[in-house]
């Protein structure tokens, strides 16, 4: 037995507001009726309003007020008759690394390397929905920004939130990244069990700049657990220099070393080919037109996608069509009725009442 629904029951107080029009219009045509009579006198009043047909305008009233109450049960959208559907969520487990060391502010790539990144990475997870997706911030240390989760609205929040303040040590320690995301897969993805293997990937977003040792047996070692390392290189083989800023975010010149020179920064893509090679994975030098983030899609969707979980969608059939459609032919109607008299009164004189 099908039962009636309402999608959006909220609509159905719209009809205190039209019952308000209603007793507003009549308590104003009163009010008006008064006027004239007062200062015209209730022989003089029916002459005024000849042209007029009180009959014809209730009418036109009564067929908008019908309109509007379809158009507003249309607006409820009733629903009738259901069907459940399974749906199914598969894809990869995803971490990505992104570097927030100083060296990621250079401007050698505009608007910087760190700013480039946050938009690529904002529109890689418009590109990849469905797959379980965590960042970690890294520099010297790192730091879980968010843990795997199937929602890019909340991973894009972090994303826009990365800066070098968000780990407490400078420097560039892939090693501890990489281990740091191991650790991150083993307790928020899926158990791996025997028949069920899911994929995991590492994407580390960085300059590849002043990088400690040990990231290479890392990656070989995260190989043997069958996570693969896809690396994106930010910045230019010119480089350039490292801005200063303010507290309030104002430049106050170029970062300078020990000796007072100024740092020069370049992209080292050499090394993020090794560990994407190492990781089994591809390497991109990121474009400004982020073209490259379509082959990387690619080639995550190449890998073996597993199940993360089903649920149960139940849809409603809408039934909104047929009050909408009453609704405009009756206001269609409404439209043609004119409150003008036929036959108005005639004028005889000013003493025809007395």
């Amino acid at each position: 037995m099908s039962v009636l629904k309402w999608g959006n029951p909220m609509a159905f107080w719209f009809f205190l507001i039209l019952l308000g029009y209603v007793i507003l219009y009549f308590l104003l045509e009163k009010k008006f009726e008064n006027i004239l009579n007062q200062h015209f006198g209730a022989k003089v009043v029916p002459w005024l309003r000849s042209r007029v047909s009180i009959p014809k305008r209730r009418l036109k009233l009564s067929l908008q007020v019908i309109a509007t109450s379809f158009l507003l049960i249309a607006l409820a959208r009733p629903q009738m008759g259901q069907s459940e559907q399974e749906v199914k969520s598969e894809g990869v487990e995803l971490m990505i690394l992104a570097d927030v060391s100083d060296s990621m502010l250079s401007e050698d790539v505009k608007p910087s390397r760190l700013e480039q990144m946050k938009i690529d990475l904002s529109k890689l997870m418009d590109l990849m929905p469905g797959n379980k997706t965590g960042l970690i911030a890294f520099a010297g240390s790192a730091a879980l920004m968010t843990p795997l989760t199937s929602d890019p609205s909340a991973l894009k929040m972090y994303v826009q939130s990365l800066d070098t303040y968000a780990v407490s040590t400078q420097g560039t320690s892939f090693e501890t990244a990489l281990s740091f995301a191991k650790e991150a897969f083993e307790k928020g993805g899926v158990t791996q069990a025997q028949n069920l293997k899911t994929t995991r990937v590492i994407i580390v977003a960085s300059d590849g700049e002043d990088q400690e040792p040990g990231a290479l047996e890392a990656a070989k070692a995260l190989v043997k657990d069958g996570i693969k390392i896809i690396s994106i290189a930010y910045g230019t083989e010119k480089g350039g220099s490292i801005p200063a800023r303010d507290q309030f975010g104002n430049l106050t010149g170029m970062k300078k070393n020990r000796s007072g020179e100024t740092i020069l920064t370049q992209v080292k893509g050499d090394f993020l080919k090794k560990l994407a090679e190492e990781g089994h994975g591809s390497f991109y030098f990121a474009k400004f037109n982020g073209d490259y983030l379509k082959q990387i899609v690619q080639d995550v969707n190449q890998f073996e996608k597993a199940q993360f979980d089903s649920s149960t969608v139940v849809q409603y059939d809408e039934k909104f069509f047929f009050p909408l459609a009453i609704g405009l032919v009756v206001l269609m109607m409404s439209l043609f009725i004119n409150d003008r008299q036929n036959q108005p009164l005639q004028w005889k004189g000013r003493y025809q009442y007395e």
